[in-house]
């Protein structure tokens, strides 16, 4: 194997090398998760107790931390009692590969073991709709000012000093005011999504603008174009690509505002359903349902990488994603 391939200074690597390392990139931690949960010298701090001996508050199936184990472990011997047994193990709210990939699934499959509680796809499914409004929400006005904003130095001296402070605030800071103002429901969970996305976005896409060939407009204004037809036949074409690029970077931002979003009065959707799991210790299913959030959002951005291949197959960036 030529290491020097592999390592070559911005040189693109073949279609089979990316895919191998991007494969890669997943099984690393795979396979350091397994190694901390299956091999019992690499960590273990707990015992599973197997037998508790005549230990009177160990029960078999019970986590102890190791020290306390050795403890009581000496303490038997030297009063010539039943020894104590176990296995070692890790702490509650680390589970092994295998259970979690099993909480997958009979999350899917087995119904809710509270009575408040919800199956995992009607979480997920509200989860989507309120990062499905927040974003088009924030887009509605975040694309159109941005545009605008990097094609009028006007505009952009009126708009993007407040928005260059106001980026700065934090968006669950205005959790309280959102619940007084929309009530306790979906409303203040996509108000937390617009505002953590909104100002990025105007500032991102004036960027975008502003990186448009000049050459492009003044032919335009040359050859007589209204400002008008400059926006919508030239700026908008030209910067379109990008655009794109810009969106689905932006969409896995307000996936990182959601979990902060549905913790304003919230008792629905995929943060509820975390909390729930871990007020019970059925840390599996935590585990499990934040692999879920993980998916959707790497699969859905590959789905639209997918499109904007289709879509824009003259952009270079687009067709090497």
């Amino acid at each position: 194997m030529n290491l020097a391939s592999w390592f070559a200074v911005r040189r693109e690597l073949s279609s089979k090398k990316r895919m191998l390392l991007s494969v890669g990139s997943f099984l690393l931690p795979l396979l350091i998760w397994c190694m901390v949960s299956y091999v019992p010298g690499i960590w273990h701090p707990m015992v599973m107790i197997s037998n508790p001996g005549d230990v009177d508050y160990f029960q078999n199936g019970m986590l102890v931390d190791r020290d306390a184990f050795d403890e009581e472990l000496k303490n038997m011997q030297s009063a010539h009692k039943a020894l104590p047994k176990g296995d070692p193990a890790n702490p509650i709210y680390l589970p092994a590969p295998h259970e979690v990939a099993k909480a997958f699934y009979t999350g899917f499959t087995t119904p809710p073991q509270q009575q408040d509680g919800q199956w995992l796809h009607e979480s997920l499914l509200h989860s989507i709709k309120i990062i499905f409004w927040g974003f088009v929400l924030s887009s509605l006005i975040g694309v159109p000012l941005g545009i605008l904003c990097g094609t009028y130095s006007a505009i952009s001296r009126l708009t993007e000093p407040f928005v260059e402070f106001f980026r700065y605030l934090p968006a669950p800071a205005f959790g309280a005011l959102a619940v007084a103002v929309l009530g306790i429901y979906d409303g203040p969970k996509i108000a937390i999504i617009v505002i953590g996305t909104l100002f990025q976005q105007i500032l991102i896409i004036a960027n975008t603008t502003r990186n448009l060939d000049y050459a492009l407009i003044e032919a335009a204004l040359t050859l007589g174009t209204n400002r008008f037809k400059l926006l919508f036949h030239v700026i908008l074409p030209g910067i379109l690509p990008a655009l794109y690029r810009d969106q689905r970077i932006l969409l896995g931002w307000a996936w990182t505002y959601l979990i902060v979003a549905e913790l304003i009065g919230t008792s629905s959707g995929i943060t509820w359903f975390i909390t729930q799991q871990a007020r019970y210790q059925h840390f599996d299913n935590v585990y499990a349902a934040i692999i879920m959030i993980g998916l959707l959002g790497l699969g859905g951005d590959l789905i639209l990488a997918a499109i904007g291949k289709r879509l824009f197959r003259w952009d270079r960036p687009a067709n090497k994603e």
